[in-house]
């Protein structure tokens, strides 16, 4: 099992891995990677730390998966240019006569440029667990755009071959599958006239055909292939992720729709009965005239918070959805106008009624009240907590 954190030392970032035996230091790999110099693989160096040995791998200026891509869909062309990418560093580790089974597929362990969009990935010398290969394939259902059926059907070759075949699958077959992600997906223009009703068929459609497309292919799939132990169980498994992605959806559309009508409510919610009088004898013009009784609804009104600047300028108002703050346009919802900040800097995220503050790997670090936060490292916020990004600071209340 690997020990993994994320330290920062000077001026850089590093995710360090404890070695449970010392290493061998003069041994090939050793040498090889911590040289330097090998496209796609993060910078390591072996240190020694109170007799403990760690190998520390540079990730300044990159972005993990799991971070990165855990509220936002991957799309069609990410895939491509992550499998471009993995196929190129098989090679690269061929060139240099390094053994590829070490490489690390965790989705925390596969790093990005977001600038140059350039994937980065861990190379533990003469490692002997598990490669985290299946993990990724795992992540890839829970966040492949669901909108692109193409995309779908692919990741889903992509894992029932590789339950299937294991390593030997990922040398050259998983590049032809991936050719059937060249097909264009199909797409209904958006200025074309639906009514309400259609729009709504139209949005389970997409919702719902991507899971029978792939219980479709399972069904073929069980029909020709002879019975070998446990092997369904990977389909079940793969099911079952996607009935979770579809009921998340269906969730997220009647959460929109509840709170749309309880804000509607909360102002004036009209009775649905007349009044009817028993005992006293009101006209009908003076009901008319006086109108309906309008019923106003009591609720516990929720605290809002927000981000200032030291003066009391309001910045952001926070609401129930994650938002990332950064200077970086099309991946910050918070826009600094600061070179110290950095692309995505940091994330604050809402979890049962607490706001929190997370680092994003930033280069210049993220403070809490003056202490500075560890990359990827989450704190919870409370009222006049001063939060310094770069050069600037923002008081939340």
């Amino acid at each position: 099992m690997l020990h993994t954190e994320y330290v920062k030392n000077l001026n850089c970032n590093y995710e360090r891995i404890l070695l449970e035996d010392k290493p061998e230091e003069n041994r090939y790999q050793y040498c090889i990677v911590g040289r330097g110099g090998i496209k796609r693989l993060l910078p390591c160096s072996l240190r020694y730390i109170n007799n403990a040995a760690y190998l520390y791998y540079d990730i300044s200026s990159t972005q993990n998966l799991s971070q990165f891509y855990a509220g936002k869909p991957m799309k069609r062309e990410w895939l491509k240019d992550f499998l471009w990418a993995m196929k190129q560093i098989r090679l690269e580790l061929e060139r240099f006569l390094l053994d590829d089974s070490n490489l690390l597929w965790y989705p925390d362990q596969i790093f990005q440029d977001l600038e140059k969009k350039d994937f980065f990935f861990l190379y533990v010398p003469y490692y002997t667990g598990e490669n985290g290969f299946q993990e990724l394939l795992n992540f890839l259902v829970e966040h492949v755009d669901y909108e692109d059926d193409i995309l779908v059907e692919c990741v889903y070759t992509f894992y029932e071959q590789y339950k299937l075949h294991g390593e030997m699958y990922l040398r050259e077959q998983i590049f032809e599958d991936a050719k059937q992600l060249d097909v264009p997906a199909l797409t209904m223009p958006t200025d074309a006239p639906t009514e309400r009703g259609q729009r709504e068929d139209l949005e389970k459609v997409k919702v719902n055909k991507s899971v029978d497309v792939l219980s479709d292919r399972i069904s073929m799939t069980e029909e020709n292939k002879q019975p070998v132990g446990s092997e369904d169980k990977p389909r079940k498994g793969l099911l079952y992720f996607l009935e979770n992605r579809k009921k998340r959806q269906q969730e997220e559309r009647t959460a929109i729709r509840r709170q749309t009508e309880n804000a509607m409510e909360a102002c004036a919610v009209a009775e649905s009965s007349s009044y009817i009088a028993s005992r006293q004898e009101v006209s009908d013009d003076y009901e008319e005239e006086l109108g309906r009784t309008v019923y106003v609804e009591e609720k516990e009104e929720e605290k809002s918070y927000c981000l200032f600047t030291r003066e009391g300028t309001l910045v952001y108002t926070l609401g129930p959805d994650p938002f990332v703050i950064g200077k970086m346009r099309g991946e910050a919802d918070c826009i600094l106008p600061d070179n110290s900040v950095s692309r995505v800097h940091a994330r604050i995220t809402r979890e049962n009624k607490e706001f929190y503050i997370e680092d994003l790997n930033s280069t210049n670090g993220t403070f809490k009240n003056g202490l500075r936060m560890q990359p990827y490292e989450k704190r919870r916020l409370q009222p006049e907590d001063e939060i310094r990004l770069g050069k600037t600071v923002l008081i939340f209340r």
